[in-house]
C-alpha cells in the first residue's frame, strides 16, 4: 500500500485479495455493510493519521466504539478512489468514521485516543507513509467538538508532551466517502500482508499497551 519499499509487494496482495477472496471474508464485508445500515443511533466522529487500515484497527479496540468505517475526508473532489487517493491525485485524506455510543465513551476520550495513537508532529507522514492523503487532521462536527480537540492540542503542548510542533489540522467535517469494500477490517482479514505485519499490528500493540483501560474486555 504506502511506503515506495511497500508498493510492488502490496499491489500483489491487493490484487489476490480482490480476486481470490474466500466465502468467510465475503460474509464478513456483507456484514460489516449490513451493521453499518443500524447505525443511525449511535454518534460519529472522524479522524485521519495516516493508513485507514491502522486507525480503523485502534478505534475498532477501544470500548463504546460500535463501529469504524475507512474512507476518505477532507479533500474537495467527489467520489475519490482509492487510487485516486493512495496516488496523490486529490485533496481528500485516508479517514475513518467512528460510531460510538456516547453513554459508553465520549468524543474527548476519542480525541486521546486519536493523539496518543500516532504522531501528529510529522507534516504530510505517518510512520513510512508519506504524502497528503496520510497527514493528521482532527475533523469535528460542532464547535463543542472544535473546542475538545483544540484544548487537547494546547494541553499536549504545554505538558511538552511531545518533541516537535503538533502539525494536526482541525477542520469540520463535510463530506466522508466510503473507501471501496475490500478496504474494511482490512488488518482482520489480511493479517498475513507485509504492510499489515510491519506496520499495523506494531502500531495497534503500542496502542494496547499504552492505553489498556480504554480497551473492550479490559
Amino acid at each position: 500500500m504506502k511506503n515506495t519499499f511497500y508498493t510492488s509487494i502490496i499491489l500483489l496482495f491487493l490484487v489476490a485479495a480482490c480476486s481470490n477472496s474466500t466465502p468467510e471474508t465475503v460474509k464478513k464485508q456483507s456484514q460489516k455493510a449490513k451493521n453499518i445500515q443500524d447505525l443511525n443511533g449511535f454518534s460519529k466522529a472522524y479522524f485521519a493519521s495516516g493508513c485507514f487500515w491502522c486507525v480503523e484497527a485502534i478505534f475498532e479496540e477501544v470500548d463504546g466504539v460500535v463501529e469504524v468505517v475507512s474512507g476518505y475526508a477532507g479533500g474537495t473532489e467527489k467520489d475519490p478512489t482509492y487510487e485516486q487517493v493512495s496516488a496523490g491525485r486529490t485533496s481528500h485524506a485516508e479517514a475513518v468514521e467512528v460510531y460510538y455510543d456516547p453513554l459508553k465513551v465520549d468524543f474527548k476520550t476519542l480525541v486521546v485516543v486519536f493523539f496518543g495513537s500516532h504522531d501528529p508532529t510529522t507534516l504530510n507522514q505517518q510512520g513510512p507513509d508519506r504524502g497528503a492523503q496520510y497527514r493528521s487532521i482532527a475533523f469535528y462536527n460542532d464547535e463543542n467538538e472544535r473546542r475538545i480537540i483544540e484544548n487537547h492540542i494546547k494541553a499536549l503542548e504545554t505538558e511538552n508532551v511531545f518533541d516537535g510542533e503538533i502539525v494536526t489540522e482541525v477542520r469540520p467535517i463535510q463530506h466522508f466517502y466510503k473507501a471501496e469494500e475490500y478496504h474494511q477490517n482490512y488488518e482482520k482479514n489480511n493479517p498475513n500482508n507485509p504492510y499489515i505485519q510491519k506496520v499495523s499490528i506494531p502500531r495497534l500493540k503500542r496502542f494496547e499497551a499504552k492505553y489498556p483501560e480504554l480497551l473492550k474486555n479490559h
